[in-house]
């Protein structure tokens, strides 16, 4: 699917995160999973479609309401040596992704409770990530000053968008610059837009 080819221990580890996935779901909604609107493809094929274009360097990531914990944990899966920080403002979804670190035994795996909004403004997480990742948000200009406080100058700003980029603003603030946008799964129309935050001596 999407050209991802899945190396047996990555798809066992993927098998027994879908699985965990299923049975909270079943109880808290966590995400969507029915066949019919490909949701296995949406959780786990898409990141890992993603993954080929993350850069060797990106070893600090954050995901954005991570929720159910796509894309942030098969992305993680895949890149196994990068540092992840999953967002998520919801209790129960951010217990469940708890669970997940624990029972998947994610290393170097840490969830935050709260509203991105309100974390952009802690000097330990200002500027500390390489990667940022985010799905099911709706970003405008604002939004998007906000999440780049997250990242390092040089890192990279991956959008999870679903075939459509028309709810990004036309014109991307300063220092970020739309860097590319690449296709995921074809079969979905998903796409990724990657926005880039510019070293200093680029501004």
């Amino acid at each position: 699917m999407a050209g991802v080819k899945l190396e047996p221990v990555l798809a066992g580890r993927l098998a027994a995160y879908v699985e965990l996935l299923q049975r909270w779901n079943a109880r808290l909604n966590l995400t969507a999973l029915d066949a019919g609107d490909h949701g296995l493809d949406r959780l786990v094929i898409e990141p890992l479609a993603a993954a080929r274009h993350v850069p060797r360097a990106a070893v600090k990531m954050i995901d954005i309401g991570s929720g159910g914990g796509s894309p942030a944990i098969p992305l993680r899966m895949e890149l196994s040596g990068a540092r992840l920080v999953m967002v998520e403002a919801r209790q129960r979804k951010a217990a469940f992704l708890r669970e997940a670190v624990r029972r998947l035994e994610l290393a170097d795996c840490t969830v935050e409770t709260g509203r991105f909004e309100t974390l952009a403004s802690r000097p330990d997480l200002q500027q500390a990530f390489d990667l940022l990742t985010v799905r099911g948000v709706r970003i405008g200009a604002e939004e998007l000053q906000r999440l780049e406080k997250f990242v390092a100058p040089g890192g990279q700003l991956f959008l999870f968008r679903s075939g459509t980029t028309e709810d990004l603003p036309a014109a991307i603030p300063q220092p970020l610059e739309r860097r590319a946008e690449r296709p995921l799964v074809e079969s979905l129309g998903s796409r990724l837009v990657v926005l880039g935050k510019m070293s200093r001596k680029n501004e």
